[in-house]
């Protein structure tokens, strides 16, 4: 100890003379690197406006590894033009998951009313895995794609051999990227954003799916949301096999609502007098094209086609278009068919479930894409996100092939629309287990949920359940409405108004609104 005597004193003497850290300076060597990004803007492309700017930012592809591996996180933004009244950001996302959002303000900074808009510089951002922010792949061939067929007894096995490929190409491709492509992650993100924007709170603009994330970014980070409007919600206590199963069980009574609209105009349509001759009709129609498939524009449909289709169901008007054209091919054949038929491939192809940007009849609000979609402006693979986010948020998922068998046969008998193909077995039978559970909606959020009646791909039900789990919520519904998606997608919408109210001011209604919307159809 004599001899360590003189070194100690050195080292004491030393440390002495070495100023103490501020508590700022403290706090800020506490923070993580990529919490003190300082985004690099530049013009988005030529073609685009000045005004367009774009930045990457660096994420961690795990967060509990912050060291490790990084992703890219591509941001955008158009800046208010009054910064006087500025306010602060508007993160913006259009659904999926799959979906991108990086070119979104383009559109966002022509529909939001100025009052609204010149408070906020608004954000696009494309989800990890998404479009420009390190894009994942499964490299699946287009057989592969979608949500799985409908469920026979004889096609089972090979039901089961899509569902495991699907699985196994995502593994073998993109497998170390993939388990980290999940909700709470892309909700980090944004927190990343949020920080590299210098903002303390960040308000919210999202449809679909991206109401599930901005949920879920209440929950993770309540002290940084802002004011946040949740249009055409996900239900946190359906993610996510309840979310593709609520489209068989609200299937049903659309497809009642429109037998009852097609028999009161018999004489336009030609379906039935009754309700019942109407879903009768529909029913022939779909035994007929099992066994001899209808032939439109070189494309066979078949009766499984046919009911696949159940989001057209939501609008009598297309739905009535739709079957009285089919049926008069049936009957008639291509060259015989009547003069008054619709764009079958835009109101068929466009309304399906495992598409984006549901087209006419029920189109979707600018920039909303519905949970299951492909999102077809994303780079990359948009499914191979949506399978990484669906079976990688949640451990619920079955994972016995027979329960999927047994399941889709009860739910074909309960409800013969839709019932087989959302109950019919998923890649997520053979996913790998989640990194993390689902979220719990605990925490009070005072944010605006937004609602159609009649949306086919988020159901009323799926946003009564948003609402709900958000303690502290609003909901303002659109009764009448069937489109996916309710603010800014139709100038007479009766909501607009209470979104704007709130974007504008931060307050929330004092209680639920409902309101009555225009008849969407002729």
């Amino acid at each position: 100890m004599k001899r360590l005597a003189p070194l100690l004193a050195t080292i004491g003497l030393v440390a002495t003379s070495v100023p103490l850290l501020t508590a700022t300076q403290a706090a800020a060597a506490q923070i993580p690197g990529y919490m003190r990004q300082q985004p690099d803007w530049h013009r988005c492309s030529p073609d685009r406006p000045v005004t367009y700017e774009c930045a990457t930012l660096k994420v961690p592809l795990d967060y509990r590894h912050p060291q490790g591996r990084m992703l890219d996180l591509a941001i955008s933004r158009i800046k208010t033009e009054n910064p006087g009244k500025r306010r602060g950001v508007l993160l913006f996302n259009p659904g999926g998951p799959g979906a991108s959002g990086l070119f979104r303000p383009l559109d966002l900074n022509t529909r939001i009313p100025k009052d609204v808009r010149d408070q906020y510089d608004l954000i696009g951002f494309d989800p990890r895995g998404v479009g420009k922010s390190s894009p994942i792949s499964c490299g699946l061939n287009p057989d592969e794609g979608g949500l799985g067929g409908a469920y026979r007894p004889e096609t089972f096995p090979s039901d089961v051999a899509w569902a495991r490929s699907v699985a196994d190409k995502c593994r073998e491709k993109s497998g170390d990227v993939i388990p980290h492509i999940t909700t709470r992650n892309t909700a980090r993100d944004l927190d990343v954003v949020r920080a590299a924007l210098g903002e303390r709170k960040i308000s919210y603009l999202s449809y679909s799916y991206g109401t599930y994330l901005g949920a879920v970014y209440s929950q993770m980070f309540p002290q940084r949301t802002d004011r946040f409007v949740l249009d055409s919600g996900v239900d946190p206590q359906r993610v996510w096999r309840g979310m593709i199963q609520v489209w068989a069980t609200e299937a049903e009574p659309a497809f009642a609502r429109w037998t009852r609209w097609a028999a009161e105009r018999s004489d336009r349509y030609g379906l039935g007098t009754t309700p019942e001759e109407v879903s009768a009709t529909f029913w022939a129609l779909v035994a007929r094209a099992d066994r001899d498939p209808i032939v439109q524009d070189g494309q066979k449909i078949t009766g499984d086609y046919l009911r696949s289709e159940p989001s057209l169901f939501f609008s009598p008007y297309g739905a009535s278009a739709v079957i009285k054209h089919l049926k008069s091919l049936a009957e008639n054949g291509p060259g015989q068919a009547d003069g008054d038929a619709p764009d079958l491939k835009q109101l068929l192809a466009g309304s399906r479930p495992s598409e984006p940007n549901a087209a006419a009849p029920n189109a979707a609000a600018p920039n909303a894409s519905a949970p299951g979609a492909a999102a077809a402006d994303s780079g990359g693979d948009g499914m191979a996100v949506y399978w990484s986010v669906v079976c990688g948020d949640t451990d619920t998922w079955p994972r016995d092939p027979d329960q999927y068998a047994r399941d889709a046969a009860r739910d074909k008998a309960k409800y013969p629309l839709y019932g087989d193909f959302a109950s019919n077995i998923k890649p997520c039978a053979f996913w790998q287990r989640p990194v993390e559970p689902a979220t719990p909606m605990k925490t009070r959020a005072d944010v605006l949920t937004v609602q159609n009646e009649w949306d086919s791909q988020t159901p009323l039900v799926s946003g009564q359940g948003l609402h709900k789990a958000l303690k502290g919520s609003r909901m303002v519904l659109a009764l009448g409405g069937e489109k996916h998606g309710v603010y800014l997608s139709d100038p007479a919408s009766c909501a607009d108004a209470t979104v704007n109210t709130y974007l504008a001011t931060g307050r929330l209604p004092a209680a639920d609104v409902t309101c009555q919307d225009p008849p969407p159809f002729p």
